[in-house]
């Protein structure tokens, strides 16, 4: 079976802007039994956006992660794909299977989150707390805001908070949170094709145990499980 793939920059596109470098799209080529197929880098678009550009610790000096970091990820998931599929590899079974493994789970499962915190703020007579939650964060972490609320407000508040998003948010906060403890900036994801790994796993309930001993352990896993199966947006 001889599969080649490159990663490239599309030239026939409009340059944009990428953390401080003007660039071209990064684009994607796989070809197998003479045939191509060619589409946009998920790491590219995923890595682009503004709330990945972070100040590092101790400094002012604001950074992301740099274009080096998006090939390395797409030559991460190509090659997973590839050897996963010795025997039934078809263009159509990579699409499909790019388009899940290749997703982050803490962006599948952010905006899912801010809308739990506009409503959890609307219920709370917050609305316009609510409303900046909701229309404000583009470019925020929703786990860096709600870190923050925990010294900005009282403390039956914020437990509330936490609690409810248990019952009516997707499990951003354990997962974000497991992701960000094991992971080095500025590579803060954690895409379906990590979770899948036994030892990311078997690490996941552990950290969940000591961490977040309030919470159903067998539940967070199954609610995880199952964004990960979710179809890509």
């Amino acid at each position: 079976m001889k599969i080649s793939f490159k990663t490239y920059f599309n030239d026939r596109l409009k340059q944009v802007y990428f953390h401080g470098v003007t660039t071209h799209p990064l684009y994607v080529q796989v070809t197998y039994e003479r045939r191509t197929i060619f589409f946009k880098s998920y790491y590219f678009g995923l890595l682009s956006k503004e709330r990945y550009l972070l100040t590092i610790p101790g400094t002012s000096i604001r950074k992301g992660p740099d274009l080096l970091d998006v090939i390395k990820k797409e030559t991460e998931v190509i090659k997973f794909i590839t050897d996963k599929h010795p025997d039934d590899f078809s263009l159509e079974l990579f699409k499909k299977e790019y388009a899940n493994y290749s997703k982050d789970l803490c962006d599948e499962m952010e905006s899912g989150f801010i809308n739990y915190l506009h409503t959890f703020f609307w219920d709370q007579g917050m609305p316009a707390l609510g409303d900046i939650m909701l229309h404000g964060s583009k470019n925020v972490i929703a786990f860096d805001a709600v870190r923050d609320m925990k010294s900005s407000f009282n403390k039956a508040l914020y437990d509330k908070l936490i609690e409810n998003s248990f019952y009516y948010a997707p499990p951003y906060l354990p997962v974000y949170s497991f992701m960000k403890d094991s992971k080095q900036w500025p590579m803060l994801i954690l895409t379906v094709m990590e979770w899948e790994q036994p030892e990311t796993q078997a690490a996941f309930r552990e950290y969940t145990r000591i961490n977040f001993p309030g919470i159903d352990p067998d539940k967070l896993f199954s609610q995880v499980n199952e964004w990960a199966q979710l179809p890509v947006k």
